[in-house]
This record gives C-alpha cells, sequence and structure tokens, in this order.
C-alpha cells in the first residue's frame, strides 16, 4: 500500500514566499492579488477519469489554481480517496468502466454525505440526448472535451462559489 504523501507544509511554504514577494513589490498586480487571495482559500476538488493523462492534466490545472485534488480512476477506487475531508466539488467522466458516469452520479446524488457537492461531467459524449440525460442525473454543468482550459477553470471557479456563499 502506498503512503499517502502530505503536501500541506510544503504548499503552505511556498505560499508565505510568495506572499512575502508580493508585498514587497511597489505595485501589486491585480492577478498576482487573485491568485494569492484563491491560494489562501483552497478548495478540494474530486476527479473521476479513467483515462490517466487526462486525470493527471485535470488534476494539474487544478492545483496550478491552490487547490487540492484527489483522483479516482473509476467508481471502485473511490473508497481510497474519500475520508473525512470535505469534498466541494466532484468532476466525472461519463465513459468509466465497470459502472459508468451516469450511474455513479446518480449514486452519488443519492448519497446524504455527497448529494449536496456540484459536480461537473468532463466527458467527449457530446450529443444533446448525452447533455440532457448529465443533466437528468444531477450535473451543475456538462463540459465537452476538448475543452477551453479557462472556459472550464471559469464554469468550476463560479460552481465553487455558488456553493460556499
Amino acid at each position: 500500500m502506498a503512503k499517502k504523501i502530505n503536501t500541506e507544509d510544503l504548499v503552505k511554504k511556498i505560499e508565505k514566499i510568495t506572499r512575502d514577494r508580493i508585498v514587497k513589490e511597489n505595485v501589486v498586480d491585480l492577478g498576482q492579488y487573485r491568485d494569492l487571495k484563491h491560494t489562501k482559500n483552497p478548495k478540494t476538488i474530486l476527479v473521476i477519469e479513467d483515462d490517466e493523462t487526462m486525470r493527471r492534466a485535470l488534476s494539474r490545472i487544478f492545483e496550478a489554481d491552490g487547490h487540492t485534488v484527489r483522483a479516482a480512476a473509476d467508481g471502485t477506487q473511490l473508497s481510497t480517496v474519500l475520508d473525512d475531508q470535505p469534498i466541494d466539488l466532484i468532476i466525472l467522466d461519463i465513459g468509466l468502466p465497470w459502472i459508468n458516469g451516469f450511474e455513479l452520479a446518480k449514486l452519488l446524488k443519492e448519497h446524504n454525505d455527497l448529494k449536496e457537492i456540484p459536480l461537473v461531467f468532463v466527458s467527449a459524449k457530446t450529443s444533446e440526448l448525452d447533455v440532457k440525460r448529465g443533466f437528468e442525473v444531477g450535473a451543475d454543468d456538462y463540459i465537452k472535451k476538448p475543452f477551453n482550459i479557462d472556459q472550464m477553470k471559469k464554469s468550476i471557479d463560479t460552481l465553487l462559489k455558488i456553493n460556499h456563499s
């Protein structure tokens, strides 16, 4: 069993160095301020994606914004990534092995502890029927692959803000 790596102290040290350097600048860039503010209130995002390359890419995208990412390749791996720490948003692929994303979303939305968590499908299944079914099983958004990273981040940020306001 692989030991889970705790990077919390490393992240805090990096944030402190970044804050200290930004404070020393005469003029603070608005983008830097937003980035700093965002990392002060990181959210935990659960990514359920069977394609390892896509799973890692999604993880890097949100970790770069200061979020904590937990990742699973399919529904059977959920027990290894879910613990007592709250999940703030779920990103889910549809084409998963064994139990597809629609079925898994339905189960997540029926679970007392998970049903209120925003859920976003990120999928290559782009038919109108697939999108409709995604919203029927409880999705808050449906992002089609290939996706625009900035648009996806904006959608995720909006859902995180709505859920925590």
